[in-house]
């Protein structure tokens, strides 16, 4: 054993001492190795990052939390023709759920005469108050279950009621960026603003939410969000028609809240049996997972790009070790007539090999780290700890799988022809 020892050290000393002596060649045949993890690492904890924010935001409007539309909630980028020519969830379905689904705890509409779907530069409703105007807000119409589920908090004042949502009342709950914009130096509980020529008293503003799936002016934006009572804004607006449910399911019914709420609906909207669903339900989990689906083949697909540069490097460690090998023949076969046997002339090779990509993969990692935490000034980043693993044993199998046909031509070199070599 000491005497394996011996031998492994002598070779990882030798290894060493050849990559010392030729420094700049060891630089450049390593750059394709360094660039490979580097760009691994970056894409790692850009991806894991990216996937925390996301579930924590997702997380944050309630992980019992299930999601009705008449198109199919989620990622969904590019609705169908059929999806299009679908009739709206109405406020009597919304109802409907919440009373005669027994696993459902609360069900709460938003209807609004914004787009919702048309990002940072839709139609917006201005807000006025005396003479500041905002004219990216987002006024919508929710019903009172929506406070009840838990996944806001109110920073001041108080949310409103169903009786002031049944009697039409003329009350608001506004977002943080709102209280700022129109009150910037007063308090927003109980002043009037003015939306379409009509008064409007707050009683609530939110507490901020973090964002990141949508942008700071996008209207998803619940920071810029004035939530009126819904039978407030349906008597606003009663050409819009166009509803998005939110239920909460009851503690571990989340599946059967979730059959409960499709059989209702396949009821009320009559669709036929074994007809598909004309409305689209998801969960959180399910939004999470399909989320999980985009980036994960984002990742796989950066991951193969990456590859070519640690293939690159890959082959220039193989080019430099045929070179490594031609250059120290001799040295070889005095090695050799000493007494070393073909696998201290594997090991040597396949050392030095793997010494000279495992440098470039720690390189790597470090520039990796480094970058990573660039970008977190300005996007979530986070270095997952199987990531400068990954990256340190692919760097350095990559030198011993590049390596081996050096290492085994070195090996079966014939002594006395290396001794004669020149």
């Amino acid at each position: 054993m000491r005497l394996f020892q011996g031998h492994l050290y002598e070779n990882l000393r030798m290894g060493l001492d050849t990559l010392w002596q030729h420094k700049l060649r060891s630089v450049l045949t390593i750059l394709g190795v360094v660039i490979g993890t580097m760009t691994v690492i970056v894409i790692a904890a850009f991806v894991s990052g990216i996937d925390a924010r996301v579930s924590k935001e997702i997380e944050s409007f309630g992980t019992n939390s299930v999601y009705i539309y008449r198109f199919d909630p989620g990622f969904n980028f590019n609705p169908t023709a059929e999806e299009r020519m679908r009739k709206p969830i109405s406020y009597e379905d919304t109802l409907a759920i919440e009373t005669e689904c027994p696993s459902v705890a609360y069900a709460a509409a938003f209807m609004s005469p914004v787009d919702f779907f048309g990002g940072s530069f839709t139609e917006r409703v201005n807000v006025r108050y005396r003479d500041i105007e905002m004219t990216n807000s987002a006024v919508q119409g929710a019903s009172p279950s929506y406070f009840k589920m838990g996944v806001t908090n109110i920073s001041e004042g108080r949310y409103f009621s169903d009786e002031e949502n049944a009697r039409h009342a003329s009350v608001l709950v506004i977002g943080r960026d709102v209280a700022n914009t129109l009150f910037p130096f007063t308090n927003a509980i109980d002043k009037d603003v003015t939306i379409n020529g009509r008064s409007y008293r707050v009683v609530g503003v939110l507490a901020e939410r973090d964002v990141f799936l949508v942008g700071a002016e996008d209207p998803n934006n619940e920071n810029k969000a004035v939530y009126m009572p819904y039978l407030t804004l349906r008597k606003l607006y009663p050409d819009v028609n166009d509803n998005f449910v939110m239920a909460q399911a009851r503690p571990g019914q989340m599946q059967q809240a979730v059959e409960e709420v499709r059989e209702l609906l396949r009821r009320r909207r009559k669709v036929a049996y074994g007809a598909k669903d004309n409305f689209g339900i998801s969960t959180s989990e399910q939004i999470l997972s399909q989320f999980g689906a985009i980036t994960g083949g984002v990742f796989a697909l950066m991951v193969a790009i990456s590859s070519v540069g640690l293939l690159i490097g890959g082959i220039g460690v193989m080019n430099i070790m045929l070179v490594s090998v031609t250059e120290r023949t001799r040295e070889i076969g005095v090695r050799k007539a000493m007494g070393a046997s073909r696998r201290d002339i594997v090991v040597q090779f396949l050392i030095e090999a793997a010494t000279l990509t495992g440098l470039g993969g720690l390189v790597g990692i470090a520039f990796g780290c480094g970058i990573a935490l660039l970008i977190q000034i300005i996007m979530p980043t986070y270095i997952p700890l199987w990531a400068p693993v990954v990256g340190f044993v692919v760097s350095v199998g990559l030198g011993l799988t590049f390596g081996l046909w050096p290492a085994w031509k070195a090996a079966r070199l014939n002594p006395i022809e290396a001794l004669r070599y020149e």
